[in-house]
């Protein structure tokens, strides 16, 4: 199932046309991307990435620089073949994908078509989060509960919950940490998704991604919160659809 340290595919599709590259959000691993692969089209491929510090990558010491961990992430995709590719990222993972779009602009132009980010405030934007990383588990537990997170599910198993705690509070420090300059962009156009009802992400925050391109900007919203995507996986695969239709009249 897995290529390497850094992804995973859960659904090989050795005829897909196109493949979606998932970056997960703060605390989240590789797995949070299986409802997407259930549902995406036989034409498109989900390559998840896999966060040190968590799952089978559980005894590496977590990443605490953005800029560093993208260098990596950006080596493991070079090995990749040059099937056009999206970058889809929610929250953390709309930032991460930013930098690793910033690097394989040069190490492998055309290999990202468009950024994907998703629930997340503008790299140059402030973060919001409610707490910060030292916030003690019952304040990070209700960070979750606000954003619309499974905690109920977690609380099932004290070891997971443990972990993932653990986990955000590493992803937590590398947000902290990461700055960008307003006019740092990338060369490929941007869609900024939204859950309509995001308590850490807004209207204005998403919509300053603009500034974040050299080419075209796109905003589309969802019902639901920070976590919309669970709900509407289908209508954001749709719009990756839209973007692959549109290189597929290019050709």
């Amino acid at each position: 199932m897995r290529d390497n340290g850094w992804t995973t595919v859960f659904h090989r599709k050795p005829d897909a046309r196109y493949r979606v590259l998932y970056f997960p959000h703060a605390g989240g691993s590789a797995g949070s991307a299986m409802p997407l692969s259930v549902a995406a089209p036989p034409e498109v491929e989900i390559v998840a990435i896999q966060y040190p510090g968590r799952q089978w990558r559980q005894a590496e010491p977590a990443a605490t620089d953005i800029v560093a961990m993208a260098r990596e992430v950006a080596g493991a995709l070079t090995t990749l073949d040059d099937k056009p590719s999206v970058i889809l990222g929610h929250s953390m993972g709309a930032i991460v994908g930013f930098e690793v779009t910033r690097l394989l602009e040069i190490a492998e132009p055309g290999l990202v078509t468009r950024l994907f980010a998703s629930g997340s405030n503008a790299p140059s934007r402030p973060r919001r989060l409610l707490f910060s990383a030292g916030a003690s588990d019952d304040e990070l537990i209700e960070e979750l509960r606000l954003m619309g997170g499974t905690v109920d599910a977690l609380f099932a198993d004290p070891d997971v919950l443990r972990l993932s705690l653990s986990a955000l509070r590493d992803d937590y420090q590398a947000m902290a940490a990461y700055r960008c300059a307003p006019d740092t962009a990338v060369s490929v156009p941007i869609t900024a998704l939204l859950g309509r009802d995001d308590p850490a992400t807004d209207h204005a925050d998403a919509a300053a991604w603009q500034a974040h391109t050299n080419d075209s900007f796109a905003m589309r919203e969802f019902p639901g919160g920070h976590f919309y995507l669970g709900q509407c996986r289908h209508d954001v695969l749709d719009a990756v659809g839209d973007h692959f239709a549109l290189l597929a009249g290019a050709e």
